[in-house]
């Protein structure tokens, strides 16, 4: 595929994986999202879903049934066996993937193979919603995995929409903390550019931004940033984790407000812990919440 063909593609949605729906539920709800009803997967995971109005979603991935999820992981479902890796290695709550937006997921396949980043099988599947009105519909998705051996601890997935669930969301997708779009998401690394290809691959886009301490590589939704520690601790205040091992780690998703002195009065209110830097307000992890969160407008 020369440059030329490139499509550049958005984030679709974040995985972010739970111990505990209902926990996840009331710490998102703290945090002034507006949260759909929870859904099952046929293979033995759940969500619970944040929609934004950008067309991006939060999906807190929780274990509905662990044996259905094994049975899953054993007959080679890529989706269920990084989760389960995931929480093997970093622990049941964190952000784990990204998948970004696709028309056609077996194209993607056949250019993650051919650029040797292949992270196994195409999945199908489809699942119910319950929406808003207590209407019930089902979506149909197809998902194409790009991996990178040397990084267990992230997946990136092309997500096509073969049955889109129904695009009227405007209830989903309007939240007290008035974030209405996905700026950016932060991953972690000694040494960002050792794995430029994968995320450049991913997003299907050759121009990457040089950083002092890392890249960052624009989507038409949203951005992707790789640092090192010195930068994700100079540009969001996460000191580094003595110890880490080597390969890309999910650090902190970055939210667009359409009022910050709203937002910060909200999280106030409801006693929600965060620190203010460089005009933006910084949330740390917890339960439920198992990465930075960073609101600005």
């Amino acid at each position: 595929m020369t440059v030329s063909s490139r499509t550049p593609r958005p984030i679709d949605h974040l995985v972010l994986p739970v111990s505990d729906l209902g926990v996840a539920r009331e710490r998102l709800t703290a945090l002034g999202f507006t949260v759909a009803k929870d859904a099952r997967h046929p293979f033995g995971t759940e969500n619970c879903c944040v929609f934004l109005s950008d067309g991006s979603y939060l999906e807190p991935l929780g274990i509905a049934n662990r044996e259905e999820c094994e049975e899953a992981a054993r007959k080679g479902n890529v989706f269920v066996a990084r989760d389960q890796a995931f929480r093997f290695r970093r622990g049941i709550e964190g952000f784990s993937g990204i998948a970004m937006a696709s028309s056609d997921a077996w194209e993607d396949d056949q250019r993650y193979t051919t650029a040797g980043l292949s992270g196994g099988e195409v999945l199908e599947f489809s699942r119910d919603m319950l929406l808003p009105d207590g209407t019930s519909a089902t979506g149909s998705f197809r998902l194409a995995f790009a991996a990178d051996q040397r990084s267990p601890d992230f997946l990136f997935f092309a997500s096509q929409r073969i049955l889109p669930l129904p695009s009227d969301r405007k209830s989903l997708e309007a939240h007290e903390n008035g974030v209405v779009a996905l700026s950016e998401v932060v991953l972690s690394e000694q040494n960002p550019t050792d794995f430029q290809y994968l995320v450049q691959e991913a997003a299907d886009e050759r121009e990457v931004e040089a950083l002092s301490f890392g890249m960052s590589v624009d989507t038409p939704r949203g951005r992707i940033t790789v640092l090192n520690d010195a930068g994700l601790e100079g540009f969001y205040g996460i000191p580094p984790v003595v110890g880490t091992d080597r390969g890309l780690k999910g650090r902190a998703v970055v939210f667009k407000t359409s009022n910050l002195s709203d937002c910060r009065r909200l999280l106030t209110e409801r006693g929600v812990a965060f620190k203010e830097r460089d005009g933006r307000l910084m949330v740390p992890p917890a339960p439920g919440q198992g990465v930075h969160f960073v609101f600005g407008e």
